[in-house]
Formats: structure tokens, C-alpha cells, sequence
């Protein structure tokens, strides 16, 4: 969230900020918004130990769950194919096309006798 913000940036808040609310009132401001993250973080502290409380084991469980599973074209492709090797993409390196290629001429196709 704050990954761009540098120390220019902080300065010039800094500023922005003492001219605002002035030098007589920016400590107690900053001391009040120091104790509202205490309290936020001690808020989400126990949130989460209420949660590891409540889910015990099953907790592991979601944390190594891949969420991109079901994405709606992930899904939808899995439900289609199956088992089946997936197609071969278009941006694929060429290695893989040519091997591909490669493995479908050199399988057969089936032969029945009784057919013919």
C-alpha cells in the first residue's frame, strides 16, 4: 500500500501536516494516532487468534489452499478437458510444440484388423 512512498514524500506530509494543524496541537495528534494503530493492531491480534481458536486444524488447511482454482476460466477448463492433456497454447516455446508434434506422429494411429 505504502510501497511508493519515500522520504520525500513522508517530508512533505510532515509539512503539510504542521502547517495544518499547527505546532502546538501535531503532538497530540501524533500521540493519538500512534495509540489508534496500538488499538488496531491489537484488535486484529485478536481477531486472529480467535480465528486459530475457532478453525484449529482446518485453519492449515486454507492457508495452502490455491485460490486460482476457481478462477471461472480455470474452472471451466477443468470441468471440460478432465483428465484430458491440456491444448497446447499459441505463445508455448517452440520445444514444446515440436515435441508435441514429435510424440503425435511417432504414436500410430489404431489399426483393427477385423475392420478391413
Amino acid at each position: 500500500m505504502f510501497s511508493s512512498l519515500g522520504w520525500p514524500e513522508i517530508v512533505i506530509i510532515a509539512l503539510v501536516a504542521l502547517f495544518v494543524f499547527g505546532p502546538e496541537r501535531l503532538p497530540n495528534m501524533a500521540k493519538e494516532a500512534a495509540g489508534g494503530l496500538k488499538k488496531a493492531r491489537e484488535v486484529i491480534t485478536g481477531v486472529r487468534a480467535q480465528v486459530d481458536e475457532s478453525l484449529g486444524d482446518d485453519l492449515a488447511h486454507l492457508r495452502d489452499l490455491d485460490l486460482r482454482q476457481y478462477h471461472p476460466r480455470t474452472f471451466i477448463k477443468n470441468q471440460l478437458l478432465g483428465d484430458d492433456e491440456p491444448p497446447v497454447r499459441s505463445g508455448a516455446t517452440s520445444t514444446r510444440v515440436e515435441a508435441a508434434r514429435a510424440r503425435d506422429r511417432a504414436t500410430p494411429p489404431p489399426f483393427d484388423s477385423d475392420a478391413t
